[in-house]
């Protein structure tokens, strides 16, 4: 059983590796710019007048912008929502770049993802320590009854909501902890949180994905599957801090650690 893991465990490895190194993994960020920041419509070296209007985003064009839209050469004006999935299928681009719309709280921005990004070429790896079943344990999650709010400071350093569905309860080295964790679209478990290896021998917070609870609330909370968060790989992403209660005092010397 330990060794069937262990080797899940590699292949989940190797399979986060290929996905934040992909052409349009977070490597690739080289800017997120908020649109209300640039009322003239000119975002910082992307092509295009770019302006907020009516809860979407309205791009201007001429053909010397060199933009595409849908694949398409764009001239014109187009209304663009917010990019829901992956940013290699972003409605607009120039060139190998994509340009993905989103919005934070009725503010809308535009992210600048380019394969050729620096980071993306210097990155060696991702540390992270090998698979041990002791850092995989029982959990119950007891919902809130209703979500919560909580403001948080962002790693851009603007506080911003963070949705909370209730409480990841779970047992580490005889030590009762718990943490608040967000409930994602399909049932499974976010947590954002540190501990005693915050900013020290790992990243100063990281992400925790457990699956889905059954009926009962039980789930498993493995921290040899803690993730750095995306701005861990670039400067540009929003990523919340860890709220109230999820800064746990152990150390949790398991899962990724840092970039190599």
């Amino acid at each position: 059983m330990t060794t069937d893991a262990s080797e899940d465990w590699k292949h989940w490895h190797e399979h986060r590796t290929e996905t934040v190194s992909a052409p349009y993994g977070p490597l690739a960020l080289t800017g997120t710019h908020w649109v209300e920041d640039y009322p003239e419509g000119r975002l910082p070296d992307i092509p295009g007048h770019w302006t907020a209007k009516d809860d979407a985003v309205v791009l201007t064009a001429t053909a010397e912008d060199g933009l595409t839209v849908d694949g398409e050469p764009f001239t014109g004006e187009v209304v663009l929502d917010a990019d829901l999935g992956p940013a290699a299928g972003a409605r607009v681009g120039r060139g190998e770049r994509r340009f993905v719309v989103l919005v934070r709280e009725g503010i809308w921005g535009v992210r600048d993802y380019d394969p050729a990004a620096p980071a993306r070429e210097a990155f060696q790896g991702i540390e992270a320590t090998p698979y041990d079943p002791g850092w995989s344990v029982p959990g119950h999650f007891t919902p809130y009854g209703e979500d919560r709010t909580v403001r948080v400071e962002n790693a851009d350093g603007v506080s911003r909501g963070l949705g909370l569905g209730g409480v990841l309860a779970f047992t580490l080295d005889e030590e009762d902890l718990t943490l608040q964790v967000s409930v994602e679209s399909d049932g499974s478990l976010w947590a954002v949180f540190a501990d005693a290896t915050s900013g020290d021998s790992s990243y100063r917070f990281r992400f925790l994905r457990p699956a889905a609870p059954d009926e009962e609330g039980r789930t498993t909370v493995d921290f040899n599957r803690a993730v750095l968060p995306p701005c861990a790989f670039a400067d540009h992403f929003i990523c919340p801090f860890p709220p109230p209660g999820n800064t746990l005092a152990v150390a949790i010397a398991a899962g990724e650690r840092s970039l190599l």
